[in-house]
């Protein structure tokens, strides 16, 4: 699967793969990822799943842009983190290819819950449980609405 660049030339997918219920984004680890022990600073495997939520949420065929950008009539409005549970498990190195697997776990009235796991050859290096919640310009929660429940239904309690 291929993405276009914006120019007409086909990319490879740099979105990731769904896999079943399942979101997988690899990652590489770069120097830049690591502190001074050479292991992947904690942070960093947020910020790998936030890539992960992203290109999720891309790939169940939600745009961000356009909730931000108002849907019709609707205020404009945005997917923020409300809690995050977090467990570093392994450390990984540079160098190392790691993949970030999301899945959902529940959908609330304006909230999804997200479990993620990063992975180097199957091994879960950091377990990530996040709750998500669509909020309104004006900070105010946001029903999820037919689009985003539709997109989601599919990925919900389901194994690989």
């Amino acid at each position: 699967m291929t993405e276009d660049n914006n120019n007409g030339k086909a990319w490879p997918n740099l979105a990731g793969r769904i896999e079943g219920a399942k979101h997988v984004l690899p990652v590489r680890v770069y120097h830049e990822d690591t502190d001074f022990t050479g292991l992947v600073y904690h942070a960093n495997y947020l910020k790998f799943c936030e890539r992960g939520r992203s290109d999720f949420v891309r790939l169940s065929g939600i745009s961000q842009t356009d909730l931000f950008d108002g849907e019709g009539e609707k205020e404009p409005a945005a997917f923020v983190v409300r809690h995050m549970d977090v467990d570093f498990l392994k450390p990984a190195r540079m160098n190392d290819v790691l993949e970030v697997v999301t899945g959902v776990a529940e959908l609330g009235g304006a909230t999804m819950t997200l479990l993620q796991e990063v992975t180097r050859d199957g091994v879960v290096l950091c377990r990530i449980v996040v709750k998500i919640v669509l909020i309104s310009q004006s900070g105010k929660p946001r029903r999820l609405g037919e689009l985003v429940r539709n997109a989601l239904k599919a990925f919900v309690n389901q194994e690989s």
